[in-house]
């Protein structure tokens, strides 16, 4: 954008709640809304203009900000709509082209971002991945809250979304057994075979799920990642080792429920002194460096992969956050909101 005395004008799409929702939302909750807005910022005011929605990755079109400039590329907390006036800065990430250069072909688009990360398209789609929030969420939780030890047993609820698939290989890298339960066979194959997990198992076709974890995990658990709840921790619970650890990432089987279900094997805790911890990764951002430090030799050197699931076009954000809450979604859920 040309910084002259007429700052250009654009018809901004975004996204819009009709009413307060309670539980998960319906794609008729949310509509699709337009407005001219400037992509200059008044001298009056402080902050960054970018072309995104979410929570997201964008490209800074004007700053009055002195930690980013015009060009820039950063991932962090936007509105939903393609072009954002940020007023707190701070929260956002700059992407440097030299930390990626040497893995990745850059390719610059614009994206949206739900729940736990961030992708851009291609190459760049999954190295934003890797050191955006669901790589944050994946080496705090994993890492921070679980400290993990060489040659103990992981078990992730679920790992076939954007955090449980890295949680699950840097476990492997760090020289630990994993294992996750998933919804169909093609899944468990996935797992096993693009992300490297010992083992998994398809749990709605399983009627004992406290057999099931005897079988597949015979000496026990050391380290529970939960991004479910459900029956599954009540199980798990049974089944962790003296000094287990438990990371509380999420609970997506509770967020629709008027009565949220209670807790079951509690005692467990005291008799096997296990710790369980809930966390969420904006705690975690002073490690920012550290976590750069760790993960950029791991995508130099391909020791992870990672997959995404993108959708075209703001118009399709609706329908893509409800793919994830029914489960339709594999990998990071994406909805590219516009080319650079």
């Amino acid at each position: 954008m040309a910084k002259d005395d007429s700052p250009a004008v654009v018809r901004n799409k975004r996204v819009i709640l009709r009413d307060y929702v309670t539980g998960f939302p319906k794609e008729s909750d949310m509509y699709i809304s337009f407005s001219n807005m400037s992509l200059k910022i008044p001298e009056t005011r402080k902050g960054v203009v970018l072309p995104i929605t979410g929570f997201g990755v964008a490209k800074v079109l004007d700053s009055t900000h002195q930690g980013f400039e015009e060009g820039d590329f950063v991932w962090g907390t936007t509105g939903w709509e393609e072009y954002s006036f940020i007023t707190r800065p701070e929260r956002l990430f700059k992407i440097r082209h030299s930390d990626l250069k040497d893995s990745f072909l850059l390719c610059w688009d614009s994206c949206l971002m739900f729940g736990l990360g961030v992708f851009i398209h291609v190459c760049l789609a999954i190295a934003a991945a890797y050191v955006g929030m669901p790589g944050m969420t994946a080496c705090a939780g994993f890492y921070e809250v679980c400290s993990p030890k060489r040659g103990e047993y992981v078990f992730i609820s679920v790992a076939f979304g954007a955090v449980g698939q890295l949680v699950g290989q840097l476990a492997k890298l760090g020289g630990c057994f994993v294992g996750s339960a998933a919804l169909v066979f093609n899944y468990i194959q996935l797992l096993k075979e693009r992300f490297g997990f010992d083992d998994a198992f398809n749990y709605k076709e399983e009627h004992d799920l406290d057999a099931t974890l005897k079988r597949y995990f015979p000496e026990g658990i050391d380290i529970y990642f939960e991004n479910v709840r459900g029956k599954m921790r009540d199980v798990v619970l049974l089944n962790m080792r003296v000094h287990g650890r438990i990371a509380v990432c999420g609970m997506i089987s509770q967020y629709n429920l008027e009565q949220p279900e209670g807790i079951k094997n509690l005692m467990c805790l005291i008799y096997r002194r296990i710790r369980m911890e809930g966390f969420v990764v904006f705690d975690f951002c002073h490690l920012y460096s550290k976590f750069l430090d760790m993960m950029l030799p791991f995508i130099r050197e391909e020791r992870i992969a990672c997959m995404e699931d993108i959708a075209e076009g703001l118009v399709n954000a609706p329908e893509a956050l409800i793919g994830i809450f029914s489960g339709h979604s594999i990998g990071k859920k994406v909805v590219k909101v516009a080319p650079e």
